[in-house]
């Protein structure tokens, strides 16, 4: 199910994405930020991933995320929270959360993926071995380096690019 408040990522994005990922999916903890109408967290689900957690702060995508994690029989395996990105990551820091995986698809041109990198560095969220996935506008500027993550590839896809980030020794 679809919402008309979304851009959800295209299935040749898509593909490329979990491509990229192979090997990482199996039985990682999985943050979906932006997380819209759910399918990054939902296909991670579906390929492995122990757990997902899915934030957005739109009622309708949260609504639309919980009937797609119905339909797909994935909701015992993940974890919905309606708010503001930047208040629910403080949040999962207080609670001790950390993931393997962590999808950013925010919207375009907001600089939002700068943002939300600096607070998951800050919170210490991803894992030493984890990457951070973030969709983006080919137009979209991201640092290369933000403390200890950095962007390690860029594909694009069409007007759509994907970037990854790591950590990595200061």
């Amino acid at each position: 199910m679809k919402s008309d408040k979304t851009r959800p990522t295209s299935d040749k994005v898509k593909g490329a994405l979990f491509s990229i990922l192979t090997g990482y999916v199996q039985d990682a903890e999985v943050l979906d930020l932006f997380a819209g109408t759910g399918s990054l967290g939902i296909e991670a689900l579906s390929r492995g991933a122990k757990e997902a957690t899915f934030v957005d702060r739109s009622e309708e995508c949260i609504k639309i995320i919980k009937e797609n994690l119905i339909h797909t029989k994935l909701l015992e395996k993940a974890i919905i929270i309606r708010g503001n990105v930047s208040d629910v990551l403080k949040k999962l820091h207080l609670d001790g959360k950390s993931y393997d995986l962590i999808f950013l698809d925010p919207p375009y041109n907001k600089g939002l993926i700068a943002e939300t990198l600096q607070l998951i560095e800050t919170y210490g969220l991803l894992r030493q071995d984890g990457f951070i996935i973030a969709e983006k506008s080919i137009k979209d500027e991201v640092p290369e380096r933000i403390g200890r993550l950095t962007l390690v590839s860029e594909h694009k896809y069409g007007d759509t690019a994907l970037v990854r980030f790591k950590i990595s020794e200061v």
